[in-house]
């Protein structure tokens, strides 16, 4: 596995954490040592620090990505992000759902993210409508968790969050698919 991260004390931490769960590591302090050193070995895996002085992590990675040889080889981007700080196109919704603008040059974010799944669709919704409803409780706000976004199974997943919910709104997991047996 490789590191890339110029901070010492990301790096510290990365190398602590990697360490406890007994993986060896190399480190590049940017993304030109990382294109070095990836020349010179093989590697599974690339934590690579999204801001970095010279070459940044999406530059690297779109050099990664441009070439046969290091195509494949899986990067995850980290960022000790600072708030209002977030990658291109993207705007967080919570922990670490966001929205990513469809116009964002592919180039840009390919490697920074780990799942995306698009929904598309219109709500014929009108402007303040959703709040004024939310506001008159016709609505059940449920937290939300990053299974439920991307998850394999959307057939269920409605059951699933109401198993979740405490009380009354619980016992709606139970109900039939089919309106007339309810």
């Amino acid at each position: 596995m490789l590191l890339v991260e110029d901070e010492p004390i990301n790096r510290e931490i990365a190398l602590s954490v990697l360490d406890d769960v007994g993986q060896r590591v190399d480190v590049a302090v940017d993304g030109l040592v990382a294109i070095e050193m990836i020349e010179r070995m093989e590697y599974d895996l690339v934590l690579m620090d999204w801001r970095m002085p010279g070459m940044d992590g999406l530059q690297t990675v779109e050099i990664l990505k441009s070439h046969s040889e290091t195509a494949g080889i899986p990067v995850v981007m980290l960022t000790a992000r600072v708030d209002g700080d977030e990658p291109p196109g993207w705007r967080r919704l919570f922990s670490t759902i966001g929205l990513l603008h469809l116009q964002t040059p592919l180039e840009l974010v390919e490697g920074a993210y780990r799942d995306v799944r698009i929904f598309a669709g219109y709500a014929g919704w009108g402007p303040g409508q959703l709040e004024g409803e939310l506001a008159g409780d016709l609505w059940y706000p449920v937290r939300g968790t990053y299974s439920d976004v991307f998850d394999a199974d959307p057939e269920s997943l409605w059951r699933r969050i109401l198993r979740r919910q405490p009380g009354e709104l619980g016992w709606l997991a139970t109900w039939t698919s089919t309106p007339e047996l309810n």
